[in-house]
């Protein structure tokens, strides 16, 4: 798979095109990036994959070992997973999907990595316990993102990382808060690397912030 694009990166469409032959490699087809939600009326946003080198900079705020597990909460295709797998990163990674094509898709291509699974549902039906890091990437409203947040207060009493993308950050969300502390934050909009030009990847800025929770048996 390619760790670096054949030829210059000039705009969207060759940026796509890598992604999508790195996708081909690692799941046997592209994980569409202009897919739409068909439950918005469930609180669902648009299900569109993080690009790799975006996920090559947030992950490096988790640390992962053999006995993390890591859950991508509104997984879409699996773009979390296809990196967990593209870069040999320890443990185990789950995704979680409401709607139940994209999670079939998903399921179809981890199903021959034994350290993936896909989950079909909603995240506030899941049990978070067994969980030690936590990605999403804008994957649901507002009050369904309280709940979300509550139900880690609760259920998760180890300490864990969190990290969360999205036009605004939703930072202030978790903001004091108890038992959560800020690692990192920043953003992106624009890939570039020595072989190419800046490419406007985002109409505009996504912004994300690495937390850490002391767990609820801190």
């Amino acid at each position: 798979m390619p760790a670096q694009p054949i030829g210059p990166i000039r705009n969207l469409t060759d940026f796509l095109a890598w992604e999508a032959q790195i996708d081909a490699a690692i799941c046997g087809q592209p994980l569409d990036p202009e897919a739409e939600t068909r439950l918005a009326q469930q609180g669902a946003h648009d299900p569109t994959p993080t690009p790799y080198y975006v996920l090559g900079e947030l992950f490096a705020h988790y640390d992962l070992s053999e006995r993390s597990h890591l859950l991508d909460v509104g997984c879409g295709g699996g773009r979390v997973l296809a990196h967990f797998v593209r870069e040999g990163l320890p443990g185990k990674a789950t995704g979680i999907e409401l709607d139940p094509q994209l999670a079939t898709q998903a399921q179809a291509w981890t199903a021959r990595y034994a350290q993936l699974q896909v989950i079909a549902g909603s995240v506030l039906d899941l049990d978070l316990s067994p969980y030690t890091d936590f990605y999403l990437f804008n994957p649901f409203d507002q009050g369904i993102l309280q709940q979300f947040i509550e139900k880690v207060e609760v259920e998760v009493n180890h300490p864990c990382t969190l990290v969360h993308m999205s036009d605004n950050g939703d930072t202030w969300r978790y903001v004091g808060r108890p038992g959560w502390t800020e690692l990192a934050s920043g953003s992106f909009q624009k890939y570039q690397n020595g072989r190419g030009y800046p490419v406007e990847i985002y109409d505009w800025p996504q912004h994300y912030t690495a937390w850490r929770y002391e767990g609820s048996g801190a």
